[in-house]
């Protein structure tokens, strides 16, 4: 058989739809037992409406797969006009199931009315409570004969305080019969803390219990106090004497054992009873969802069990048909099954089968040319379409499908001429590396690369994530990061070591060669007569020239061995100031503005470092004014300080009309050794920005304003992190 598509049938049993069907039988069993008291759980007013909750969601899941099957029973059949009896088979197996469920739920929840009826009504519910207080009647009875007799006590007793202080056995003795005479099981006298003085000596099977805090609490003030019989069958009472101080007479009693018991019994009845009669119409909606859920699992099976028999008894014509269909419109990739049950329609279908695969190879020949035109075709408008990069949304066979705003702003890329082109012909750069992500099979890959868009080299981070597990049917995600900064951070350390070891190596004989020059020219400077002036020249060159490499390579062990900031709570104006100072005192033909707030402005600086960095932006904005005076292009140049808070930071500005900055790859200007100037170290502009960033700041690279005295020149713009007490106040 040729590799073909099968002519499909309606899926009888989905396997999430028999997981979910499985659960939720799961949970009406489980609610049943629960409902009918078979399980240790209580079927309690709570339990209940946890019972209909999940009883309510196992219809929802019942209804949605029953919705879910009907409409892919009738998309089946809308599919092709040979499916109607499909549909017919099923609906007739869920009307024979349906039907008669409904019938029993009806007839089911008719007699569960009735039977609650007859379980909770009027009559019933006065011979609990008649019951309940006959028992309760009875423990009265006896608590209050006990209260008489421990008073009779009493009163006996206090006539006998001479006895209690003269003879305490003799007192005791007395406290015996008496409460053996009452038919006590105990009596005794007790302190206000519980402490016994005096007890009967009775003999009985009984532990007595102690004499309970708070009824000595209740009967210090002169009132009877009565003990109930709480889990055991004892009832106590406590007096307080009035012949004796601060002691109580403590007497016990038994009641009853089975009349307390049945008491209980009796409420323990009552309680359920009246649950019961609360949870009337919660356990009539418990039993209506199950019915209801016992009706729809019924419909679904009848449905499945309606598709299966229709895929049994007449998918095979079906799908003869179909296929014939499809051949009859030049679709030669389709093959009907064939099983050895199916009798002279199994040959029917076998024999259609090789006809089809002959067909399919003849026409597969004549097909493959035109494919491969096609491919060279899309191919050569791929590579047509372009250049773009961003963040990217690509398909499994590296299409473009969209972009996202950002990538549109950070790429300059136009999306509605970006989207259906091919990644890979479009960004060779970014396309290899979704190459090697997609040949992986990871589901996230990552990779550095380096591009140049009009004239700006970029280094970015290409992350290739994958949406799917599914390698074959997927989609990509091409995130692309700008990491030029950090790269650029990367050189800069690089340089800083290439710039100690030059340093190191230069430094050492600098000093030998001075010395050397100076001590020529003072040994030989009076004999030398014929070219003195060439053995001047020629000595203050080296001289000269030794002093110019010195100071190089000052500036390389700078820039090399960078302090760290030693910070303190600084007024960023008076570095400001001073810095600006040092410059103006030696530029006479440039003018110095000042716009520097009123207010401080204090932050965590190191002033030294501070204002070295100043200084050097403000030197290099007169070097730029007496290029620029040089070459006529001003007439007067002009340097404007400005200071300013801003919320929580500080912003630095300095501002110049002298020759600007370069239009392409100003950022550059930040790295070591790169300068505009023939005799610039490019390292200052370098370690001012080590030095911001030190501080917390971050140092911007701009144009000069339009308005600024003729629209010439650079801004450089430094902004720091301000204390927070300086920015409340």
């Amino acid at each position: 058989m040729p590799a073909s598509k099968t002519i499909t049938k309606p899926q009888v049993l989905p396997r999430g739809a028999v997981i979910m069907t499985l659960l939720v039988l799961a949970t009406m069993i489980v609610s049943f037992l629960v409902m009918m008291g078979i399980t240790n759980i209580s079927p309690t007013k709570q339990t209940t409406q946890l019972i209909i909750a999940a009883n309510a969601v196992s219809i929802l899941v019942l209804i949605y797969l029953s919705y879910a099957t009907l409409k892919k029973l009738f998309l089946f059949k809308s599919k092709a006009k040979h499916n109607d009896l499909h549909t017919n088979v099923a609906m007739i197996f869920a009307l024979i199931a349906s039907i008669p469920s409904i019938i029993v739920a009806c007839f089911s929840l008719i007699v569960l009315d009735q039977r609650m009826d007859s379980w909770i009504n009027n009559q019933n519910n006065q011979i609990i409570d008649m019951s309940i207080k006959a028992a309760q009647s009875y423990t009265e009875d006896n608590a209050q004969s006990l209260l008489t007799t421990t008073l009779s006590m009493v009163i006996d007793l206090d006539q006998r305080r001479m006895l209690y202080s003269l003879d305490r056995g003799a007192f005791s003795d007395w406290l015996t019969y008496d409460a053996g005479r009452n038919n006590l099981l105990g009596a005794s006298l007790v302190k206000s803390d519980g402490e016994v003085v005096v007890a009967a000596n009775l003999i009985n099977d009984h532990s007595l219990p102690d004499a309970p805090i708070e009824a000595l609490r209740s009967a210090a003030g002169d009132k009877p106090v009565l003990i109930p019989p709480g889990d055991t069958n004892l009832v106590g009472a406590v007096i307080k004497t009035h012949a004796l101080p601060d002691l109580y007479l403590y007497t016990i009693r038994s009641v009853d054992r089975s009349a307390l018991e049945n008491m209980r019994v009796m409420t323990d009845n009552n309680a359920e009873y009246q649950a019961l009669a609360s949870n009337r119409s919660t356990t009539q909606i418990a039993y209506a969802l199950l019915y209801i859920e016992l009706t729809l699992l019924l419909l679904l099976t009848a449905v499945w069990s309606g598709i299966a028999v229709a895929n049994r008894v007449v998918l095979p014509i079906r799908q003869l048909i179909g296929a014939a269909e499809d051949v009859a419109t030049g679709n030669f990739d389709v093959s009907v099954p064939v099983r050895g049950s199916d009798g002279d329609i199994g040959s029917l279908s076998h024999t259609f089968n090789k006809m089809v695969e002959q067909l399919k190879t003849q026409h597969s020949d004549l097909i493959s040319a035109k494919d491969e035109i096609d491919e060279r075709r899309r191919f050569t408008e791929a590579v047509l379409s372009g250049v773009t990069a961003g963040v990217i949304s690509v398909n499994s066979e590296g299409i473009i499908a969209g972009l996202n705003r950002p990538a549109e702003q950070m790429l300059a890329v136009d999306a509605s001429q970006a989207v259906g082109q091919s990644l890979g012909l479009i960004l060779p750069e970014i396309g290899a590396v979704f190459d090697v992500a997609r040949d992986n099979g990871r589901s996230s890959s990552r990779k550095q690369i380096s591009i140049t868009r009009s004239g700006v080299a970029r280094s970015l981070n290409v992350q290739i994530t994958r949406e799917d597990a599914d390698i074959k049917n997927t989609s990509y995600v091409v995130t692309v990061d700008d990491i030029t900064d950090l790269v650029a951070a990367h050189r800069s350390s690089a340089w800083a070591d290439v710039a100690r070891r030059i340093a190191h190596e230069i430094k050492n004989p600098l000093t030998p060669i001075q010395l050397s020059a100076e001590r020529i020219r003072r040994r030989y400077g009076k004999v030398i007569v014929e070219d003195r002036a060439v053995f001047d020249q020629c000595t203050e060159t080296i001289i000269r020239q030794v002093g110019d490499i010195g100071r190089m390579v000052d500036e390389f062990s700078e820039f090399a061995r960078m302090p760290k900031p030693q910070l303190a709570a600084t007024d960023i104006r008076t570095v400001l100031r001073d810095a600006s100072f040092l410059v103006e005192i030696s530029n006479n033909q440039i003018k110095f503005e000042h716009e520097i707030a009123d207010e401080p402005l204090v932050g965590n600086f190191d002033s030294r470092l501070l204002g070295q960095a100043f200084g050097n932006i403000i030197k290099n904005a007169s070097e730029s004014i007496e290029a620029a005076l040089q070459s006529g292009a001003v007439e007067t140049g002009y340097i404007l300080v400005r200071a300013k808070s801003a919320g929580a930071s500080i912003t630095v500005e300095v501002l110049d009309n002298g020759k600007g900055l370069p239009s392409e790859n100003r950022h550059q200007l930040l790295e070591p050794y790169v300068t505009t100037r023939e005799k610039g170290t490019g390292l200052g502009l370098a370690i001012v920005k080590k030095i911001v960033e030190d501080h917390g700041g971050h140092l911007e690279m701009l144009d000069a304003p339009a308005n600024f005295h003729g629209g010439r020149g650079a801004l450089v713009r430094m902004v720091f992190p301000r204390l927070a007490e300086a920015a409340a106040a």
